[in-house]
């Protein structure tokens, strides 16, 4: 039992496999009133197999500001909300943080039940030392962008964790060969599904593996950054 009454539960539901799913968190999705979804097809899913009925409220990028007022009204009429995303921990590279932020300045109550996330589960996989780490989400598209932050990645004491497309998967190992040398990267894609992937290999390796080997899935992508 929670020992207060929260009113949003920021709710962290499987990567992949749906037995990864805690039991709080079934149980704070039968006893909310609403659920916010980044995706509500996929939640859908999730909630059909688990035999849950809630109604699914659509909460991504571009409709997080749109709805936030409407949240906060319910959320001061005593509803309850578990806010979910695609998979794993929401907040993180995910919709949410400003939802939590105005729930913060309002002083109504906040909670998060741990669970998966890609970027542990990549970092307990690897055998690359991860005592220090930074998560950087995904690296951005445009070139001078990018370079800006490979340059501030350098001196850096720690290795380095982001998400990657697999459309953009080789493009982005080819960047980072041009800028780092060949360094050593993990590769996790896939991680907790059926074709589970992790490979431990230097950046020249990276891009010949899939060059030949079309890119699928999701990436998790650890970086040995050399002064680590």
């Amino acid at each position: 039992m929670d020992f207060k009454p929260i009113m949003l539960y920021i709710v962290a539901t499987p990567i992949g496999n749906l037995e990864d799913i805690t039991l709080r968190a079934l149980r704070v999705l039968k006893e909310v009133d609403y659920v916010l979804s980044e995706d509500t097809r996929k939640t859908g899913v999730l909630l059909a197999h688990f035999e849950i009925k809630k109604p699914l409220i659509s909460f991504f990028e571009h409709s997080e500001i749109k709805k936030l007022p409407w949240v906060i009204e319910e959320l001061k009429k005593d509803k309850h909300f578990a806010l979910v995303s695609d998979g794993g921990t929401p907040t993180i590279s995910d919709p949410g943080y400003k939802l939590v932020r105005e729930c913060r300045r309002e002083n109504l109550p906040v909670t998060s039940l741990p669970g998966a996330s890609s970027i542990t589960n990549a970092l307990a996989l690897t055998g690359l030392p991860h005592d220090k780490f930074a998560f950087v989400g995904f690296l951005p598209r445009k070139p001078g962008e990018r370079q800006r932050l490979f340059e501030k990645i350098k001196s850096w004491e720690l290795n380095i964790v982001f998400l990657e497309s697999p459309y953009r998967v080789v493009s982005t190992l080819e960047a980072l060969r041009a800028f780092f040398g060949n360094i050593r990267v993990s590769v996790a894609r896939e991680m907790t599904k059926q074709f589970e992937e992790v490979l431990e290999l230097s950046l020249e390796e990276g891009i010949a593996h899939f060059q030949s080997h079309k890119p699928r899935g999701e990436f998790t992508i650890v970086l040995e950054n050399r002064s680590a």
